[in-house]
């Protein structure tokens, strides 16, 4: 594992069953807008994700680690390969560093066609891959892809996501090895809806040698309603939700009893999740829910 000094990094280290949460940062430009967040995800998380204008725009994901970790809440910096090239890619790493942030979670982003820019160009001058990689170098051996050395250090947790549900299966563990070669610390896992298809790929994990060498964290996000369900199955098509959980959420009724069964589906899954061998943690996509973050971890026993 890296030498970070972050809390997740030590968790990790001492292989303790990390919980993290995410928050999206919002269109404002308000520091107050921190507040209300803290007191929801500060207590008792390992940290906070902190996505990279993952539905559109929204304020900067660097500054709104930066209002984190000035409230006591320790965050995971996303980074998209989406909107920026090698040169502001490396320098947001080194900005982001000197702010004080000590994760980061590399990403490629979703395709501005399917959240709010459509008409935006993407620049993808480097994968999720190169990044990871990039990150990696600037911190072990302290210089830029081009060479240039670093001045000071860069004493980065490196991150990952991961698709379970991608197949086939063993393409999926080629994309997962790669990431993991160029330099992952931990894995953080697209929404797990259904166990039996995650446990399936958490095996074959373990089986290839993998698990061993990288920190899984599998993603879990409650659901507010059947509608939610269903547009998100339709714009993720990379995301498996069941069948049984649209009408589950549908069989409840109003959207008060919808969001309530969506919460209990939730922390099921968390409850199952953190009993499998060659887990290290679980991560709370909140999408803006939250308030329900402690709700989620007290009641699934986190």
């Amino acid at each position: 594992m890296t030498p970070s000094s972050s809390r997740l990094a030590k968790q990790l280290n001492g292989k303790k069953f990390v919980v993290t949460a995410e928050w999206q940062p919002p269109v404002a430009a308000a520091t107050s807008v921190i507040e209300t967040v803290a007191e929801a995800l500060g207590n008792g998380l390992a940290a906070v994700g902190v996505p990279d204008n993952h539905c559109g725009v929204g304020m900067a994901a660097s500054a709104a680690c930066s209002l984190l970790l000035s409230a006591g809440v320790e965050p995971i910096y996303h980074l998209t390969t989406r909107d920026r090239n090698r040169i502001a890619l490396q320098s947001d790493l080194l900005g982001a560093c000197a702010l004080g942030v000590r994760n980061v979670l590399c990403t490629s982003g979703r395709h501005q066609t399917l959240i709010d820019g459509t008409g935006s160009a993407n620049v993808y001058d480097l994968d999720s891959v190169q990044l990871i990689w990039a990150a990696r170098q600037i911190r072990d051996e302290r210089r830029l892809l081009d060479g240039t050395p670093l001045v000071g250090e860069f004493p980065m947790l490196v991150g990952a996501v991961a698709n379970p549900y991608l197949r086939p299966l063993e393409l999926n563990l080629i994309q997962l090895a790669k990431k993991i070669e160029a330099g992952a610390d931990f894995v953080q896992t697209h929404p797990v809806f259904d166990v039996g298809e995650f446990a399936t790929w958490l095996t074959a994990v373990q089986q290839e040698g993998l698990a061993g060498k990288v920190a899984i964290m599998a993603g879990v996000l409650p659901l507010g309603s059947h509608q939610e369900a269903t547009q998100l199955r339709e714009t993720h098509t990379d995301i498996r939700i069941p069948d049984e959980v649209v009408e589950r959420l549908k069989a409840a009724g109003d959207s008060t009893a919808q969001e309530e069964v969506g919460v209990k589906m939730c922390t099921e899954i968390a409850g199952v999740l953190k009993g499998m061998d060659g887990l290290a943690g679980i991560h709370f996509l909140s999408a803006g829910k939250e308030r329900l973050i402690p709700k989620l971890c007290a009641t699934a026993g986190l």
